[in-house]
């Protein structure tokens, strides 16, 4: 044959191999729509049925043949074991299995891959502690499905941008995982391996996702002739995440916590007996109203053997370095029995323990430092005796040895003792440190029954008194309990307040004088246990101190002697000769408070803000004061200050200027005096019902005994340059011969009654009788009227005698004028006019009698 004929049947055949070629990928991109493959829907139903393990349901099958031939499947439910619950396990809208191609030469359909995309995974747990997967991960390393057939090759499954819920028994947890991927495939004859990443997410709560973290797993495992023998290994680990969303995330809610966050934990071995190790790594841990300097990081490594069955742990063992310190934690925690373990310290900062307790809890300075170190050995065993046999070992020994010495020798699930040497507080305020020149043990006592074993130690605390703080404290794994008793000075006393978190102690920055007597004790967890809600304050008043609300308790007392207290908002110091703080739970009353401001003197009672308050109700604090006699005058310059002297320079310089008294806290309160004087009258028995506020005073009520009857009214008191006064009141029953003795008159006759009204401003009686203006009305019913001494004063003829006198007066310029009234006296009838003169001794003069009107009936 020729050349040109061996090229032109090369030519063919090229064309012939391209037409062919062209079919085929015609056939591929053309062919699926119209191949219809719904009579094979329930063949590969059943296909994938039997590669996932369970039940299936899917709306239709499209055929796909590119990139590689395979199945779209439209809305696939993979159906939940009934033993797990109803809902399903797995749902997608669409899914895509591709298609084992070696499969058909063998005249079988298998499928290589089954992918989905933002797929619903539900992982359920039922009542006996199984999880929903087991059976499929049976099937897989027995290599049957749970119908006992025989499983066509695993494909690879894989799930990206899903979401994985957690249930338990039929409830839905609110723990998932987000945009999650993962993908489980046989890895080799035998083997398999599962890869999974996603952040966690709650969905009972706002978290920010990209705070959470991210979760990786690797897991790989290999068939067994039983599920509890197959050979696992995991990798997981849990980074990049912060803190305070972390705690969001696990408690619900935001303690204030901050800092970032790895744990990492690796397993080899069976479900029978596997070897876990652990590391938890934090760093910058801090709390969120403040960065110190050196924020808490930790590095805690773990060892153990967990038994999944017996949910026991053996062999544990963490170990972590603190500061220039080591701690170790050892134990066991059998499934069926108590967890024992044991702690063990060398030369751990004391200071690591406050950061600790600070990143806990709230209310301490920031600029707060601790030094000192703690080393010993705790070992916790619950097979040692109860707490009645301790008891009875204690009172045993007791009976051969010292109490001191019985005391080293307490047998109970706590044993050992830790020792605090160099004990130093520094910094928060403290004007010098606190400081423990000896060590501090700390040992376990005797519990009562019901209740944890503590470790308890005391120490002497210098704090400017006589002698030093007795301070007894004990802690548990829970809380902590301190008692402290001794004198302090009320510098020191402030200081150790702000240093222990106590809130409300700015009004104590106002009081000196000698140490105060303190007989505290004081409890309560080491996790806040702060409720917000209806505990607002309504306000702060004197000498309030109230623990932090957070789940402490404090009761005791604090007893103050020959103090003196200095607020702006009063004029001048109070002497304080005893004053006794009563506190109980969330609650402190200052009872009794005996106390002189200058020529005033008396005894009080005072009750800060009630603590538990209904939102918008309002709860101000309450003060109560007793007196034997009061002076009202000497009250007022107590309050306000007396009215100083004025040149040209002071009346320049107070125009230009604040008022020197601060404004009053609200509160509302009652005063009782056994005598109290307003000028010339006394009114026994007095009582004044105020509320106070921060511009002046309402005056709610008023009553009293005056002339024999009974006075009440209402009042106000506003402050300013001058304070202003306004009274509207009633005198009932006035015995006539007790009213006009002030005025220097002797007179008879029954009751008086009168009513009226005044306002009235100014420190001086000068200023406060030239100010006054109002009205009065009274009516005097059979009365005489004479003077003492015979002359003196002129009484008019009317007046001798009558049997109902009416009259209306006008109050102003220092007197009290009466224009017009009516005297009765028998059918005749009269008006009499007089003034009264208002100063320290009030005097009644007459005008000239008018001509009187009569008639006869």
């Amino acid at each position: 044959m020729t050349a040109e004929g061996d090229r032109s049947k090369r030519r063919r055949k090229q064309l012939a191999l391209g037409a062919a070629a062209i079919a085929v990928l015609l056939a591929l991109v053309l062919g699926p729509p119209y191949i219809s493959i719904s009579r094979y829907k329930s063949r590969i139903t059943q296909l994938v049925s039997t590669s996932l393990g369970r039940p299936v349901r899917l709306s239709s099958v499209e055929l796909r043949l590119l990139p590689r031939p395979g199945f779209v499947i439209t809305d696939l439910t993979v159906q939940e074991d009934p033993a797990y619950g109803a809902e399903p396990i797995l749902h997608a809208n669409t899914v895509v299995a591709a298609i084992r191609l070696f499969s058909l030469w063998r005249g079988r359909l298998e499928l290589s891959r089954i992918s989905v995309d933002e797929a619903s995974v539900n992982l359920v747990r039922n009542g006996e502690g199984h999880w929903n997967l087991d059976p499929f991960f049976r099937a897989a390393t027995a290599g049957k499905a749970p119908q006992g057939e025989a499983l066509p090759p695993l494909p690879y499954l894989e799930a990206t941008n899903s979401r994985i819920n957690v249930k338990n028994g039929i409830e839905k947890l609110p723990y998932s995982l987000v945009n999650a991927d993962l993908s489980f495939w046989q890895e080799n004859p035998g083997e398999w391996r599962v890869r999974m990443r996603g952040q966690p997410a709650r969905t009972d709560v706002s978290l920010d996702l990209a705070d959470t973290g991210i979760v990786r797993l690797e897991a790989s495992f290999r068939r067994a002739p039983e599920l509890s023998r197959v050979p696992i290994h995991l990798e997981l680990d849990w980074r990049e995440a912060q803190l305070g969303q972390l705690s969001r995330l696990v408690v619900g809610s935001d303690p204030g916590w901050r800092g970032n966050l790895t744990g990492q934990m690796q397993l080899d071995g069976t479900a029978q007996a596997a070897q876990v190790k652990t590391r938890l790594t934090a760093t910058g841990v801090h709390r969120a109203e403040f960065a110190p300097t050196e924020p808490l990081d930790f590095d805690a490594n773990c060892s153990f053997e967990y038994r999944y069955f017996d949910r026991s742990v053996e062999k544990l063992s963490c170990d972590s370095p603190l500061g220039d310190g080591h701690i170790k934690l050892t134990g066991e925690l059998p499934g069926d029995r108590a967890a024992k373990f044991s702690v063990e310290a060398q030369r751990v900062p004391v200071s690591a323990g406050l950061d600790m307790l600070r990143t806990l809890r709230s209310g301490f300075d920031s600029d707060l430092e601790a030094g000192g170190t703690i080393s010993g050995r705790i070992a916790y065993d619950p097979s040692a005796p109860s707490g009645s046999e301790i008891e009875a070992a204690r009172a045993k020994v007791q009976k051969k040895r010292t109490a001191k010495s019985a005391a080293a020798d307490v047998i109970g699930p706590l044993t050992g003792s830790l020792v605090a040497e160099g004990l130093r507080l520094s910094g928060g305020g403290l004007s010098q440190p606190i400081q423990v020149s000896k060590p501090v043990t700390f040992q376990p006592v005797p519990a009562a029954a019901g209740q944890s074993q503590a470790l308890a130690a005391t120490l002497a605390i210098p704090a400017g008194g006589a002698a030093p703080l007795a301070v007894a404290v004990q802690v548990t794994a829970r809380g902590y309990e301190a008692t402290v008793r001794g004198p302090a000075s009320l510098l020191r006393l402030r200081e150790f307040a702000r240093v222990a978190g106590i809130a409300n102690v700015a009004a104590l920055e106002g009081l000196a004088g000698d140490p105060a007597s303190l007989d505290l004790n004081g409890y309560g967890p080491w996790l806040s246990a702060r409720s917000d809600v209806g505990l607002e304050s309504a306000g702060a008043g004197p000498l309030e101190i109230l623990p932090e609300r957070n789940g402490d308790q404090l009761a005791g007392t604090v007893a103050l002697h020959n103090a003196n207290w200095r607020s702006d908002a009063l004029a001048n110091h109070i002497q304080i000769a005893q004053a006794v703080l009563r506190v109980g739970g969330e609650t402190a009353v200052w009872d009794p408070i005996e106390f002189t401001d200058g020529p005033v003197k008396g005894t009080a009672r005072f009750q800060p803000a009630p603590p538990l308050c209904s939102a918008g109700q309002e709860c101000p604090p309450e003060l109560d004061l007793q007196f034997d006699e009061l002076d009202a005058a000497q009250l007022q310059a107590a309050l306000l200050g007396a009215k100083r002297e004025s040149t040209v320079i002071s009346d320049l310089i107070e125009r230009f200027s604040s008022s020197s008294t601060s404004a009053w806290p609200r509160m509302d309160g009652t005063m009782q005096a056994r005598i109290l004087r307003v000028g010339p009258i006394a009114i026994e028995n007095a009582v004044v019902s105020l509320r106070l506020a921060a511009d002046g005073a309402e005056i709610t009520h008023f009553g009293g005994n005056l002339f024999g009857g009974v006075v009440s009214g209402t009042g106000k008191l506003t402050k300013g340059d001058k304070p202003g006064y306004s009274f509207d009141g009633k005198l009932e029953k006035a015995n006539a011969t007790a009213v006009c003795r002030i005025f220097s008159l002797r007179c008879t006759g029954g009751p008086i009654e009168a009513d009226g009204s005044v306002t009235l401003s100014g420190f001086t009686d000068k200023d406060l009788g030239g100010s006054a203006a109002g009205s009065l009305h009274f009516e005097w019913s059979r009365g005489s009227v004479q003077p003492v001494v015979a002359g003196k004063v002129e009484i008019p003829q009317a007046l001798t005698q009558f049997s109902r006198w009416t009259a209306d007066a006008k109050i102003g310029g220092n007197a009290a004028v009466i224009a017009k009234s009516e005297v009765e006296r028998g059918t005749h009838k009269a008006n009499v006019e007089l003034t009264v003169t208002i100063a320290d001794q009030p005097s009644v003069n007459f005008a000239a009698p008018k001509a009187s009107e009569s008639a006869k009936r």
